[in-house]
């Protein structure tokens, strides 16, 4: 039986960072990955849902339809004239498999550089024997104990799906079908109006679906600032013509070999929307089913989600879990970030993750991004605060680029003046928001961004103005 200082159950960003840290750090590492992801050679593909099915193919897409977007709408602003555009879906489809292949082997090839062992198989907690942990790895080729010092939890999520509602990833979609449409739907439907279901009704619409998206909540972006969240409705509804319909209720979603036909009703009435194809996006559950935690006592909480401490250490000594398993939000950064702190708390070093500054993004166009506290928080709490917020018409960079729309909001303690949040829509505000998350990590104060030089012409311009308007100074609006 192979022994090991560390294994970690799970490639995805959470667990393929924890076992290079821990790597890195001295130790003796195993890192387990299922069979779900495979390349055509048949190898095991690493980086879980993110790489394979999640954050990067999504975002590949995204980039593309934008492209193809811009191409109809934007170009003749610039004085650019084009004529018989298409889109070839077969084409972007494989430019966005290249661009996973190519990331999945980057982390085979970190593995090796580090000296990770990959085991390829589906990895259980079987028991202990003395101080060290037994898991097998149950694979193509057969099982295989391995021990272990330290275990890492790094299993996942998976898409939620709707009882009785069977998805066969061709008519019924979750994420895993949503990205490998061969051709683009005449009419699409998506249940759920969050993160996955606003990223991927914006591919297909700007590709010339007919786009609805039906929301069980009344309130549209409920976690967004409301500033944010109305501005975003605007643009996506009128403007981009997204047909979202909130506070609805599902009674029944037939699928047939041609389409899917959606019984649901509103606060006015009940209704049917008949599609080509849907996709369900309501939500993911934590990986633990066949983790084995039942046979060493491994504690769940009610959600079935591994329970943790703030430092994600389990119940159980020297067996700690990270990423979507655990508690906090489902986000591969908040997942690598913990990857990190394991590895360097097992070495023995000092660790932490502060939940209070994981930033959020959402790739639409434009993007929506944002970190700490909205202000209905902040009201709701009874914190007083100041406001600083700046539209992207007022910024020469959005100007030229032929984009204004949006803004950045910053929010600072009326007291102290430090900054408690940050948010931003607009072009870039994936990018615009690692500045926020700095500040607060640093403690500092809207003066402190408000006394940084910002280059000129940016768009990151638009946080220095923010910041100047909370103390009614602003330069350029």
């Amino acid at each position: 039986m192979k022994e090991f200082d560390v294994v970690v159950i799970g490639a995805g960003p959470a667990g393929y960072v924890a076992a290079i840290r821990a790597a890195q750090l001295g130790m003796q590492v195993a890192c387990i990955e299922s069979e779900s992801y495979a390349d055509p050679k048949g190898q095991v593909r690493l980086g879980g849902t993110c790489l394979n099915v999640g954050c990067i193919p999504s975002k590949a897409l995204l980039q593309s339809s934008e492209l193809y977007a811009q191409a109809n709408h934007a170009f003749v602003m610039h004085g650019i004239g084009l004529d018989g555009i298409r889109m070839d879906v077969p084409t972007m489809l494989r430019r966005k498999d290249n661009i996973v292949t190519q990331l999945t082997n980057g982390i085979r090839s970190l593995f090796k550089k580090n000296k990770v062992t990959q085991l390829s198989g589906h990895g259980r907690f079987v028991g202990r024997e003395g101080d060290r942990w037994i898991v097998e790895v149950h694979g193509k080729e057969g099982d295989e104990l391995v021990a272990a010092t330290h275990v890492v939890v790094a299993t996942g999520s998976s898409a939620r799906h709707l009882d009785g509602v069977p998805v066969d990833n061709r008519i019924v979609c979750d994420n895993i079908g949503a990205l490998n449409f061969e051709s683009v739907p005449q009419k699409l439907g998506i249940i759920g109006a969050g993160v996955i279901g606003l990223e991927l009704g914006s591919v297909w619409k700007r590709l010339g679906a007919e786009v609805t998206i039906l929301e069980a909540v009344p309130d549209f972006l409920a976690a967004a600032d409301q500033a944010v969240a109305k501005e975003a409705w605007k643009v996506f509804t009128a403007g981009q013509g997204l047909n979202i319909q909130l506070g609805v209720k599902i009674n029944s979603v037939v699928p047939s070999d041609s389409g899917v036909r959606i019984e649901y009703e509103n606060v006015d009435a009940s209704l049917v929307l008949e599609v080509d194809r849907l996709i369900v996006s309501v939500g993911r559950l934590a990986n633990t089913a066949g983790l084995g935690a039942d046979a060493v006592g491994l504690q769940l909480d009610d959600r079935g989600r591994v329970d943790v401490d703030e430092y994600c250490r389990t119940n159980l000594e020297n067996v700690w879990a990270v990423g979507d398993v655990v508690r906090g939000p489902m986000l591969a950064h908040k997942g690598m970030e913990e990857g990190v702190m394991v590895a360097e708390l097992i070495a023995g070093q000092a660790g932490h993750v502060n939940m209070d500054t994981i930033p959020w993004v959402i790739y639409t166009h434009p993007e929506i991004a944002w970190v700490g506290k909205t202000e209905q928080q902040l009201k709701n709490a009874g914190t007083e605060y100041k406001v600083g917020q700046i539209p992207f018409a007022a910024n020469g960079r959005a100007l030229g680029q032929g984009d204004t729309t949006g803004f950045v909001k910053l929010l600072a303690c009326a007291q102290t003046d430090r900054i408690l949040g940050m948010h931003v829509f607009g072009n870039n505000a994936s990018e615009l928001i690692a500045e926020a998350v700095v500040a607060m990590e640093f403690g500092a104060s809207s003066e402190d961004i408000a006394r940084i030089c910002h280059a000129h012409p940016t768009l990151s311009e638009a946080v220095h103005e923010a910041a100047l308007a909370i103390d009614k100074r602003a330069l350029h609006f």
